[in-house]
């Protein structure tokens, strides 16, 4: 990290921190390689916490450079004024993530709020802390499609689309992770939004193998679809996700709608668009949903893909392979 680098990433978190919003935020994203040299740099308001995340080993002159100009931003009005807090430095390029605090501690548990919803995250503990915050406008669409309709929610994670989906009254919400303490989280969430857990169901199974359990709680009026890129030994996106997509048609009802995300920088929405097309082709892409602001990318098709299909009512003529 050269030194203009650091003063342009030291300008943008002092104008981000004069004008801190009310809810948790991204503050720098300089994965969308907008920024020369800080494209291993995120910066994210947690409300109190600011927690900026290195995705790539530093030189050791840089990573002191970098602390030494952190620890003077908490020292200058942005900081004292933004009612921030904790100040935390997460070497993601480790393989425990480590946490680093340069001001206060990690708390174990901390609550954020987004669009007036509340979300449980872990700090300090895992690499990931519990809700990727570019989908923020994808858990908006779901709250507001979600009314009266039942709603899978697969790789659910800690269950973001779910809290939101029973925010904006869905009928039911299942969701299936193969990781039941994610899932775990999930029922958390909830509970802090003072949801009522009997139009929640938890399927802690492997999708792949799990197939009758998922059709016997449908059809669902929505299908959301949030995979990793890439899981050792159960997802690889350009393997696997096809799989999904063909399944479709019978997990739907007839007038269903499919959210399906892609999150690989290097997997445009053409992967989605033109893969539907060849698996479960009565569904038809409606739209990708815009990605917040505060998640700039040098290449549009690099960013977050949240794509809407829905299914087209009548007989549909499966093309030739």
């Amino acid at each position: 990290m050269q030194p203009d680098a650091l003063a342009t990433l030291q300008q943008h978190l002092s104008q981000a921190l004069s004008q801190v919003p009310d809810e948790t935020r991204r503050l720098f994203h300089g994965r969308g390689r907008c920024w020369a040299g800080l494209e291993h740099v995120t910066v994210d308001c947690l409300q109190g916490v600011v927690l900026v995340s290195l995705f790539r080993e530093p030189a050791a002159d840089e990573l002191e450079a970098l602390i030494g100009m952190l620890s003077a931003l908490t020292e200058a009005q942005p900081w004292q004024s933004s009612g921030a807090h904790t100040l935390l430095l997460q070497h993601r390029y480790l393989p425990d993530s480590r946490m680093q605090p340069l001001l206060g501690e990690p708390p174990e548990e901390w609550v954020i709020t987004e669009d007036g919803l509340r979300y449980k995250l872990d700090l300090g503990i895992k690499q990931n802390n519990g809700l990727f915050l570019d989908m923020r406008y994808g858990r908006r669409w779901v709250r507001q499609q979600a009314g009266g309709k039942r709603v899978l929610n697969l790789f659910a994670y800690t269950c973001g689309f779910s809290v939101a989906a029973i925010a904006g009254g869905a009928e039911h919400v299942v969701n299936l992770d193969m990781a039941r303490a994610a899932l775990s989280r999930g029922r958390d969430n909830h509970r802090l939004n003072e949801h009522d857990l009997s139009r929640v169901s938890f399927l802690g199974h492997e999708l792949f193998k799990s197939w009758g359990k998922v059709k016997k709680t449908g059809p669902y009026d929505l299908v959301i679809i949030d995979p990793p890129s890439f899981q050792k030994g159960s997802f690889a996106l350009s393997r696997d996700y096809q799989k999904i997509l063909r399944r479709l048609p019978e997990l739907l009802t007839e007038s269903g709608t499919v959210l399906a995300c892609i999150n690989d920088p290097d997997t445009g929405p053409d992967f989605l668009i033109q893969g539907m097309a060849a698996e479960a082709p009565e569904l038809v892409f409606q739209e990708r949903l815009e990605n917040p602001p505060e998640f700039p990318d040098i290449r549009e098709d690099s960013g977050l893909k949240a794509m809407v299909f829905r299914r087209r009512a009548g007989p549909v003529v499966q093309a030739s392979k």
